[in-house]
Order: C-alpha cells, then structure tokens, then sequence
C-alpha cells in the first residue's frame, strides 16, 4: 500500500488562508463547550488570514516560526514556535511551543506527531534547551498527548480571561520538556 504524501515545514505567507481555515474550523470544534456560539460563529476567516499573513511577514523575533504540517499540497495544521514569554522562563534557554491544532477533520492521521517533531526540531535549531506549552487544565486528550512524548506539568497555572468581562475563563496548566533528549512521538 503506497504511502501518504505528507510532511511538515515553516509555512509561508501563503499558507496564511490555509492556517486561518483551520484555526476556525478547530476553534469551533474544541471550544464549543467553552465560548459562547455568537464567538464562535463570528469568527472570521478573512480577518484571522490577515493576522496570520502579518505574523509570518513580521516576526516578532526571528526565532518566531509557523510550521504547517501538509498532506500533499493542502494544510492540515499548524504550530507556532518561539522564545517563551513567561516571566519565569530564560528566553534564551527556554522556547515555547504554542498553537498545536489539526484541522478536526484530519486528525488521528499522524499530523500532530509530525508537527511536535517539527516544532521540537525547530527549539533545537534555535537553540533552546527547554520548552514549555500551555494547555487547558481540562484538556486530558492533548495532556496524554504530549505526556507520551516526554512532556510533564511544571507546577505552573493560570486562568485566561477570553472575554475581558470574567465571563468566560480557563484555567491552563503549564507542560514543559527537555530538549537535550529526543523526544518520542506517537500518532495523533
């Protein structure tokens, strides 16, 4: 049986249309519990488009990358990569991985792995020694995720306030791995 063409690579500020599709597509499928349907709904593409074509176009830093993961030419999800922000981190030893989201639609068929693999190689080129992520505490799936491949709560918490107004929060807990090791992915 001939295998998938697929792969993972720094997106390009083509790619920005694509990666808003399935920014909103996954938004609606994995925080339909959690924000309220008018957000979800008026989540626009077009408008998420342009800030991903800024984002790629304007880096913050240039260690700041977008990686896609691809099946043939079409995007099927993204990763951000970048030093970490946390007051408690070193920016230069420590990167941060952000954003890890397959499009519902594809997920299950590895793409999540190869963008782990990718972001982690990315922290490694950059030279980080570490990297951190955030997750939402409830979030077991993506927890037991990234727990088989090496990453494990750091004892730090906080609760986002998604609206601005306290109505709709979510309390994340920090993971962290070691980048001096190889980490081990599996499917996803």
């Amino acid at each position: 049986m001939p295998s998938a063409d697929v792969s993972a690579r720094v997106a390009w500020s083509d790619d920005a249309a694509a990666i808003a599709a399935v920014q909103v597509r996954a938004w609606r499928a994995s925080y339909a519990d959690l924000l309220p349907a008018e957000v979800l709904s008026g989540l626009d593409v077009d408008e998420a488009a342009e800030g991903w074509r800024e984002a790629l176009a304007r880096p913050a830093d240039a260690r700041h990358r977008v990686l896609v993961a691809l099946e043939r030419n079409l995007v099927t999800g993204f990763v951000v990569t970048g030093p970490a922000g946390d007051p408690d981190c070193d920016p230069v030893a420590t990167g941060e991985m952000t954003d890890l989201t397959v499009d519902p639609h594809q997920r299950g068929a590895g793409h999540g792995s190869r963008l782990l693999q990718a972001a982690a190689d990315t922290l490694v080129a950059d030279r980080f020694t570490r990297a951190v992520t955030w997750l939402p505490a409830a979030d077991d799936t993506l927890r037991a995720f990234l727990g088989s491949a090496g990453w494990a709560p750091d004892g730090a918490h906080r609760t986002l306030d998604l609206t601005g107004d306290g109505s709709t929060t979510v309390k994340q807990v920090r993971l962290h791995t070691s980048l001096t090791d190889a980490p081990a992915t599996g499917p996803r």
